[in-house]
């Protein structure tokens, strides 16, 4: 039996831009690496299977865990109760993200959402969105520079504190303060009642959830793809979220 039937199959959610007047969709190599770096065998899901569902199924049932990314995009504010547009949408990505969500949690199938993806597992549970989380007049700056290195705007920017008992505590080892990055607009404003709070930042603002009775569905505001080779608990959590699919691939295994 080769390696890729041993180690669990990841879909990673693509996001699609202009490029040139050709629809392309792409997915940052760091989240590919994070995933292979932590024993994961990441597979690229496009948007068009939203279009197909049958392929969709097929596709989704050999999955063994869904990673949802990051992204520059922004979910349409109709899906969480807002009027207006968004001027930096990608319905195919929504549409895909929350059938991803659906079909992970009606199968217990480990998840884990980085950012926008953090925001799509909130608003598929009820919640909602600051649209601009300067509409919240006090707290901390959340979003870096566009101009600065990379290497700047994803330095470690606010602590987090997370929640006693909870997922992310038990994969971090404790409830210690933590450093994280911060390169967001948007942020939680409620999380629907399937989710818990995990962790929060210094001015309140949510930075975790999960999805209560899953045995993993995590989701972080911050970016711990991010070299996680020089991070302990952006290692963790890789590593968490790889075991806990390993375990679903062993158990739905014959």
């Amino acid at each position: 039996m080769g390696i890729i039937f041993n180690n669990p199959l990841i879909g990673v959610t693509m996001c699609q831009i202009d490029h040139d007047g050709h629809l392309t969709q792409s997915v940052h190599n760091k989240y590919l690496t994070a995933i292979t770096q932590a024993g994961g065998v990441p597979l690229a899901l496009p948007q068009q299977l939203c279009a197909t569902p049958h392929l969709l199924e097929q596709a989704l049932t050999t999955l063994d865990g869904v990673l949802l990314t990051g992204s520059t995009s922004n979910i349409e504010p109709w899906h969480y109760g807002e009027a207006g547009s968004e001027p930096h949408a990608d319905p195919g990505r929504d549409r895909l993200a929350f059938a991803l969500i659906t079909w992970a949690t009606s199968r217990r199938m480990p998840l884990f959402g980085i950012c926008r993806g953090m925001q799509e597992l909130v608003v598929a549970n009820g919640g909602a969105l600051w649209r601009d989380l300067d509409q919240r007049k006090t707290g901390l700056p959340h979003h870096a520079e566009a101009t600065l290195p990379l290497s700047e705007q994803y330095a470690p920017a606010h602590d987090i504190f997370p929640e006693a008992d909870g997922l992310l505590a038990s994969l971090l080892g404790g409830e210690a303060i933590l450093a994280v990055n911060s390169l967001h607009h948007q942020g939680i404003r409620e999380t629907g009642p399937q989710l818990r709070i995990e962790a929060r930042a210094p001015d309140g603002l949510i930075e975790a959830v999960s999805l209560r009775h899953h045995p993993f569905a995590l989701a972080v505001q911050w970016h711990p793809e991010w070299q996680p080779e020089q991070n302990d608990a952006s290692r963790a959590l890789f590593a968490g979220f790889i075991h806990a699919a390993r375990h679903y691939h062993e158990e739905k295994s014959p």
